[in-house]
């Protein structure tokens, strides 16, 4: 009699032990994974993670995949498309290029030849400067007037004649301008040994001749001078024998 309330008093602590003995885990959980279906693993193991290799940020065109010939034909007509366009962009750039080379080849040689005509005038403030339009004028009456006086004669005299009258008239009237234009010929000439020496050579006989005549004249002068003066004095000898 005296156990029964002892054990009515210990009644819950032991139903609460004999629950908390069967519902503990004997056993460990296991999670199946999909290489190995029936492979057990703990659920709280740890998990070994490998990243993925990171792609290069400029990959190798020589080691790229290439389009196979599983590739679709959208694919292929892609690339067709790219390989006409890069044709094309290429020869229209070459052309570009083309062009403004020859613009710019054209604008200097225009540059040049507009700065060597200005170089030929004579300098500011000179009476040739203001005078340098008649004295074209003048040139070219002369020119025509020697093909006007050597038209019946024969071809070498029409090609010559005039020429040598106007370069004559024209050292003439525009010393300054044909000495420039004289030494930009001669600055062509130089580039052309060929010519240069056949210039000083008929330079250097036209001088010789020139010299020459100039010295015959003066000579023919003075003895017309000495003649002159001869007759004069017999004139006047002649005179005083009258008287």
């Amino acid at each position: 009699m005296a156990l029964r309330p002892l054990l009515r008093h210990q009644a819950v602590p032991i139903t609460a032990l004999a629950a908390a003995i069967t519902l503990y885990p004997k056993n460990t959980a296991y999670a199946e994974t999909q290489d190995a279906p029936h492979a057990r693993k703990p659920i709280y193991d740890d998990v070994s993670f490998t990243p993925d290799p990171t792609p290069t940020a400029n990959p190798d065109p020589a080691t790229s995949p290439r389009p196979t010939s599983s590739s679709t034909p959208t694919d292929r007509l892609a690339t067709q498309i790219k390989r006409t366009r890069l044709f094309l962009h290429g020869h229209v750039e070459n052309l570009e290029h083309s062009t403004n080379n020859f613009l710019t080849g054209a604008l200097r040689l225009e540059s040049s030849f507009a700065n060597t005509v200005a170089s030929l005038a004579p300098p500011r403030g000179t009476l040739e400067r203001r005078n340098l339009l008649p004295g074209s004028i003048y040139v070219l009456v002369a020119a025509m007037a020697g093909s006007i006086m050597t038209r019946n004669r024969n071809i070498l005299l029409r090609a010559t004649v005039p020429g040598a009258i106007g370069v004559g008239v024209a050292y003439a009237v525009l010393p300054i301008t044909m000495q420039n234009v004289g030494n930009l010929i001669w600055s062509y000439e130089e580039r052309y040994p060929v010519i240069r020496d056949n210039h000083l050579r008929i330079k250097s006989s036209v001088q010789h001749f020139y010299e020459t005549g100039k010295a015959h004249s003066q000579m023919g002068l003075a003895m017309a001078e000495e003649k002159v003066h001869g007759v004069r004095e017999s004139v006047e000898d002649w005179v005083k024998q009258g008287k």
